[in-house]
């Protein structure tokens, strides 16, 4: 794997483990899940498609709307409100635990649509052991407790979107670049989050702590991580670019118990431990190919 090809998944290990912690502070300060997803989406898909433009990259969308709408839909207007409303009533160490049971969800997934990410074997064993720490996590953790089981169920029908879109990208993107085509997408979910936003928007000017956290959230969490994440969903696949999922709750976790002072229960701990047993098992119980191969000295 190039060096490029190993900052973008230290990157992305790092990138996507803060939005937890961002998405509850904006909330806490009063944000809605809705304006907040829009805010961060329309600021991402202003700076991406300023560079697609002056790369002259737009024209590779030709003949892709179809697939554009899908992605948009699948991947950012229904995942971001969703973890957004899940984390008024669940932790941000909660919500990346959570998340963390994506690759799960794309080897459940492949059983239908994409042969190349089917489990069989030790992945199959993965994909029962992590579903087992959500089980685990839901029944000690959240049970009993109405408005954390909604905001847990909100999370993980994000986490579906999150597993299904990658198989889109693979398929229809591939040859596409990726300023132009998360551009796009953005775009497109600007657009579909601007009326539901527009009747949630704040009475009053966020706190400089929100407006902070949207400003991260949109021009990284959200431009810069799509970007990279797209480069790696096309160099080594879905379900094994989403080995990021291991790094990306342990980074959650820590800023969430260090920053925002959250503890974790036994049932969120034993989950986390079982979720990502499973996801490694179920993406090979290994890391991407390219991650995996030897260095061989040169002269």
């Amino acid at each position: 794997m190039s060096p490029r090809g190993w900052a973008a998944f230290a990157a992305m290990s790092l990138i996507w483990g803060v939005p937890y912690l961002f998405i509850k502070v904006a909330i806490d300060d009063g944000v809605s899940p809705v304006f907040l997803s829009f805010a961060r989406v329309a600021m991402a898909a202003a700076l991406l498609l300023v560079l697609a433009r002056r790369a002259g990259v737009l024209g590779q969308l030709r003949g892709r709307w179809a697939w554009i709408w899908a992605y948009a839909v699948i991947e950012i207007t229904l995942p971001f409100p969703l973890i957004a409303a899940g984390e008024q009533y669940v932790s941000s160490s909660l919500t990346a635990i959570l998340i963390a049971s994506v690759p799960l969800i794309v080897a459940v997934l492949a059983i239908r649509f994409d042969a190349a990410e089917r489990a069989t074997g030790l992945r199959l064993l993965g994909l029962v052991i992590g579903f087992v720490g959500v089980i685990v996590l839901v029944g000690i953790d959240v049970a009993g407790n109405t408005d954390e089981l909604l905001g847990t169920a909100l999370i993980l029908l994000a986490s579906c979107g999150y597993a299904a879109a990658p198989m889109i990208l693979k398929r229809k993107f591939g040859d596409v670049d990726a300023r132009a085509s998360m551009g796009a997408t953005l775009l497109l979910a600007t657009a579909l989050l601007a009326i539901p936003a527009a009747f949630t928007a704040p009475s009053e000017v966020p706190t400089g702590e929100a407006l902070a956290s949207i400003v991260i959230l949109g021009l990284i969490c959200t431009a810069l991580a799509l970007v990279i994440f797209s480069f790696l969903i096309v160099e080594v696949g879905p379900g094994r670019a989403l080995v990021i999922t291991y790094i990306n709750p342990v980074v959650a976790v820590v800023l969430g118990v260090l920053i925002l002072g959250e503890s974790l229960g036994p049932g969120a701990i034993a989950g986390l431990l079982l979720i990502l047993a499973g996801s490694w098992l179920s993406t090979d119980g290994r890391l991407p190919p390219g991650l995996r191969r030897p260095v061989v000295a040169t002269p």
